[in-house]
């Protein structure tokens, strides 16, 4: 307190010997977004401050004229002159900073009018920026999704235990229900809304900046905005020459490898981008989780003038590795944290029966079309294709696990070739097949998702005068995916029986393996004939339309946007029915948003927005069909999405504030997932099933606190606080199937889930997190990180609630903190080349904690139990201590 006040002290002092007053905005002339912490200075002089959040900044000088000069690293320093005249105080107005020619991190943003960037005091939604200079400084080994946890209400757990398998929440919402754009093109599933991170392991290496926006947020789509959206924005046209070759190590055997390298643009508007990477490692924390994947990137860019601007990329990050599922919290305890139940030796080599595969490369198209000083026309095309999956047991064997409980394959091998043989046309074979309880055969099997997409987007905006503009635009998709189980290990046997293939009535047997590899799936996929257990596919087309109408002045900014769409979905079964009879029905569902805000900037230094909207969003495709077959859901019907937020903002030369209150209810939706139970037997072992909840309603609200201090030249202190009420809002209706046969379980056909008043799981409801940046010396700096947990529940069992005399509750989990170290050194070689040093430590004080918990069991008498959690439960512990080094030559 008492530094608070001399600083305090210091700058009233320094008001009343000045001579007046000069403000402005310093924006990065590509991105057209606010540049916070940029350095202002009085050319000459050590008068200086730095801007705001906004870009805004307040300084005091002590002479009638003079030149302030802005530097912001990464960009081109700027000298611009002002003059008080007769007047006490002088704004500056718009300060344009351009990239700087020697700065890795310059490029050109091509498909702006499509990437819908929130600016602050401007944009009325709640919003966070990180640029590439902060995403390169603390990627280290962290996945994607940790590199946002320091955004209020935004929390990254490690849901699937390998490398790629972290999970991002926003708001209490689940990654279906967030919407991700790369360039503008929307990147979350067409079928389930989902976001797979071990497809896009190479965000980290190619963005130029990411920006969450919480809430409804200011994109123009009809996209899944229930939490939130993640604007992720690559690099494309870059306007110099440089490179740099960069290696990473990191604990548990951790090694990448980059090298980038980008042409710069000639005198004929041409520029080309190149990036390719290289990582693997023996599994970020559970064991039996290695992995291994490449990273490309490959980006052209071409201006013929300064109406036209166009840029192609492909990118891709084809990847291989180990899974841990959910193992109980006791084996755990039992034997070790680090315990994975999925893995064990095969002919004395380490084997995991999960391994997830996949390779997605994307390419998209940027136009960009300068039409007149009032209007412009972006559009972009994009396509990709999907090939891999994941792969997991099939069959039974009831002595799989040794006395380490660990998988002992070389015992199912074995016992495969004990097997009585099988003629199969005159030979005799060692034939397996899936009955369930019977030892009849145990393989290696992989559920396949591939796929391919196409779409496009194009946005016309013109400036009506310069306070009125409006937008008007179009967004096609169209998807088609292929699902089927294939062997990829056939773990002694010679072959296996497939009885349940309706267009092969008289069973067919299935010889052929298919290994797992980076670029097997994308040339190597099994016929109709040797697919195995299941084989669909669908086909969901979208066709939308959207308008929005801005208002903005020197302190009043609002807008009004709506979107309609319609999407269509037709699904193919294979083995199910018929030849003939595949096809289901085509389903049509019309949607619509609509939302609107408004900001008011009471004066430099206070800013209050509010926005609300409403969606009427079609259920995804799972949602639509019933127990995995053409049969549709009679209970499907368009989920209803309402938002509301407002805001207040400060800024200052010293601080930066932002609150703000948000309500989101979500109702009338349908869900389709995966549990695992013990229904069978009651010996403990789980059993997989599917579980179908119809009209599940859920209520979000809270508020949220953010803050950037620039106490001197040198120190950032930053920080943020979330406190959230999520809670179900009504019963649902829900169905449990068996996994194998698609049966119902008896008893569970449309029976009320009674979970209105419960808490949502998965996410801390309350969270903090408080961070300080040191420059010691020019080159040398140093960070710290603390972030706190609470109110993190358990996510649903739907066994648990469905007598309405119980009183079930969802398990509350522990409280946990984590504190983050890290330092960064740059030695300068040449004017244009250096080294960069960097070390990361998370979980520095080695917190043992759970992230997340799949079950819901509660304390019973006599039951073990961890920090007052029962130990039966199944769920994920978070890392223990990482660490990681690396270093960078840039030319």
């Amino acid at each position: 307190m008492r530094k608070l006040l001399a600083l305090a002290l210091f700058f009233t002092t320094a008001t009343i010997f000045a001579q007046g007053t000069i403000t402005g905005t310093v924006i990065d002339s590509e991105m057209n977004a606010p540049l916070p912490g940029a350095n202002v200075i009085v050319s000459g002089t050590a008068t200086g401050t730095v801007t705001d959040f906004d870009g805004n900044f307040t300084l005091q000088v002590s002479q009638n004229a003079g030149t302030v000069e802005i530097t912001y690293v990464g960009f081109q320093t700027k000298s611009v002159p002002f003059n008080l005249g007769n007047s006490s105080s002088q704004n500056l107005g718009r300060i344009e900073l351009a990239a700087d020619a020697d700065a890795l991190s310059e490029v050109v943003v091509i498909g702006r009018g499509i990437v819908d960037v929130a600016i602050g005091r401007e944009t009325p939604v709640a919003v966070s920026t990180v640029r590439a200079e902060e995403i390169q400084k603390s990627a280290g080994n962290m996945e994607f999704p940790t590199l946002l946890r320091s955004v209020p209400s935004v929390y990254a757990n490690t849901a699937g235990g390998g490398y790629g398998d972290s999970e991002l929440r926003v708001r209490g919402f689940d990654q279906s229900n967030t919407a991700f754009l790369l360039n503008g093109q929307p990147i979350n599933g067409m079928e389930d809304g989902n976001m797979y991170w071990s497809n896009w392991q190479g965000v980290t290496d190619i963005a130029n900046a990411v920006q969450v926006q919480r809430g409804l947020g200011a994109s123009k789509l009809a996209i899944s905005s229930v939490g939130g959206t993640v604007n992720i924005v690559t690099q494309s046209y870059n306007n110099a020459e440089r490179g740099f070759v960069a290696l990473e190590a990191a604990n548990n055997n951790y090694w990448k490898k980059t090298g980038y390298y980008t042409t710069g643009s000639n005198e004929k508007g041409w520029s080309s981008t190149y990036m390719l990477s290289h990582w693997e490692g023996d599994g970020n924390f559970f064991e039996g989780t290695e992995g291994e994947g490449i990273t490309y990137f490959f980006s052209v860019g071409y201006k013929p003038s300064d109406k036209h601007a166009f840029n192609f990329l492909v990118t891709g990050a084809p990847q291989m590795h180990g899974q841990g599922y959910q193992a109980s919290l006791a084996d755990g305890l039992t034997y070790g944290r680090k315990y994975n139940e999925n893995w064990g030796y095969k002919n004395g080599k380490r084997y995991n029966e999960r391994t997830n595969f996949y390779h997605k490369p994307v390419a998209n198209l940027n136009w960009d079309w300068t039409i007149n000083d009032r209007s412009n026309l972006s559009t972009v095309a994009y396509a990709s294709t999907g090939s891999g999956g994941g792969t997991g047991p099939m069959g039974y064997y009831a002595n799989k696990f040794d006395e380490n409980r660990q998988i002992d394959f070389d015992a199912i091998i074995a016992h495969n070739r004990s097997l009585d043989p099988t003629e199969v046309a005159g030979n005799n074979y060692q034939i397996g097949r899936n009955e369930r309880g019977s030892e009849v055969g145990y393989i290696t099997r992989a559920s396949m998702n591939n796929h391919f997409w196409v779409g496009a987007v194009s946005n016309f905006n013109h400036e009506l005068n310069e306070n009125w503009s409006f937008n008007v635009g179009v967004d096609y998709r169209y998807y088609h995916g292929d699902h089927y189980r294939q062997v990829t290990d056939f773990l002694g046997l010679d072959g296996w029986y497939v009885d349940n293939n309706n267009h092969i009535p008289a069973g067919q047997y299935v010889f052929n393996s298919y290994d797992i590899s980076l670029f097997g799936p994308t040339f190597n996929k099994a016929r109709h004939d040797q697919q195995i257990d299941y084989s669909n596919s669908e086909d969901i087309a979208y066709i939308g339309g959207f308008g929005q109408i801005e208002y903005s002045d020197d302190q009043w900014s609002a807008f009004l946007q709506g979107a309609l769409s319609s999407q269509s979905h037709i699904r193919y079964d294979y083995f199910v029915y018929l030849p003939g009879q595949e096809e289901s029905e085509k389903v049509v569902n019309e949607g619509y948003n609509i939302k609107g805000g408004a900001n008011y900037n009471i004066d430099e230094n206070h800013n209050v927005f509010a926005n609300a909207g409403f969606y009427s969003r079609q259920p995804f495709h799972d949602n639509l069909f019933m127990n995995y077959t053409n049969a549709l859901n009679p209970l499907t019907e368009n989920e209803e999405i309402t938002g509301l937020e407002v805001g207040y903002g400060y800024t200052s030369s010293l601080i930066d504030v932002n609150l703000n209150g948000y309500y989101t209810k979500w109702g009338n939706r349908a869900q389709t997932n995966t549990t695992r139970l013990d229904l069978v037997g009651n010996d403990g072992i789980d059993e997989e099933y599917f579980a179908l909840f119809n009209q599940i309603e859920q209520t979000h609200y809270g508020v949220e606190l953010d803050f950037l201090m620039k106490p001197t030249m040198d120190l950032t202190i930053n920080g943020f606080a979330s406190i959230g009420n999520w809670e179900y809002s009504d019963n649902p209706i829900q169905s449990l199937y068996r996994s194998d046969d698609l049966s119902v379980v008896e008893g569970y056909s449309n029976v009320t889930s009674y979970v209105e008043g419960e808490k949502i799981g998965h996410a801390p409801q309350t969270s903090f997190g408080l961070g300080v940046d040191y420059q010691i010396m020019e080159n040398l700096s140093v960070d710290a990180d603390w972030f706190y947990y609470a109110d993190l529940y358990a996510g649903i069992d739907p066994v648990n609630f469905t007598d309405a005399t119980a009183e079930a509750e969802i398990v509350k989990l522990p409280n946990y903190d984590l504190v983050s170290v890290g330092v960064s050194y740059e030695l300068p070689l040449t004017q244009t080349s250096a080294l960069q040093f960097r070390g990361n430590v998370d979980n520095l004080f080695n917190e043992v904690y759970l992230s997340s918990l799949e079950s819901n069991n509660a304390v019973t008498p006599g039951a073990d139990t961890f920090k007052g959690v029962n130990t039966t439960n199944r769920g994920y512990w978070g890392l223990d201590r990482q660490w990681s080094l690396s270093v960078r030559y840039s030319f």
